[in-house]
């Protein structure tokens, strides 16, 4: 089984299977990435790059290449699946924290990766000032977590490679 079918209005499918080294966890796909029905699609984020220059791909793949990347251990979801935008377009009831966390139990990666501080925030339930980028605290019956800097290009400002880089080196992947 690769993922599951999209029955719930979901703008892109979770790529989930269990014994993945990392899922990748957003708060939602951009508009750009729910019209192409790919994760990070948008071409101004670094997403894509970022996976190849930490370690974590052998080549630079393409946004509509995600559901390959299953081989090499890497899954996808965001906490709101029914809804795409910017982070602070979002509505917060879209949120589905309780969908995620009994996915990640089923699945067991060895890590879940927020791409971004508000994710994170989201799932945490603290604000983004009070959470800092790389490995966090162990959660009890659950995989470790990462936050990683925004690919986005909207958070160019806060962008640096290093909690990737920390993240696949933690997976015994990293090159940088």
């Amino acid at each position: 089984m690769a993922f599951r079918r999209n029955t719930r209005g979901e703008k892109l499918p979770d790529v989930l299977v269990p014994g993945l080294d990392v899922v990748f966890t957003g708060t939602a796909p951009s508009r750009r990435s729910a019209a192409l029905g790919a994760y990070y699609a948008h071409p101004g984020n670094r997403f894509w790059p970022a996976l190849h220059e930490a370690g974590f791909t052998p080549r630079l793949y393409e946004p509509h290449e995600y559901a390959g990347l299953l081989h090499l251990g890497i899954g996808f979801t965001d906490l709101a699946k029914r809804a795409s935008g910017m982070d602070h377009e979002i509505d917060p009831e879209l949120y589905e924290v309780e969908r995620f966390e009994a996915e990640m139990r089923r699945c067991r990666p060895r890590a879940v990766a927020f791409t971004s501080k508000k994710a994170a925030s989201v799932w945490m339930g603290v604000p983004t000032t009070r959470i800092q980028y790389g490995h966090q605290r162990r959660v009890p019956d659950f995989p470790e977590v990462f936050v990683l800097s925004s690919p986005s290009g909207a958070a160019r400002g806060s962008w640096t490679i290093e909690p990737w880089a920390a993240l696949a080196r933690f997976l015994g992947r990293g090159k940088v």
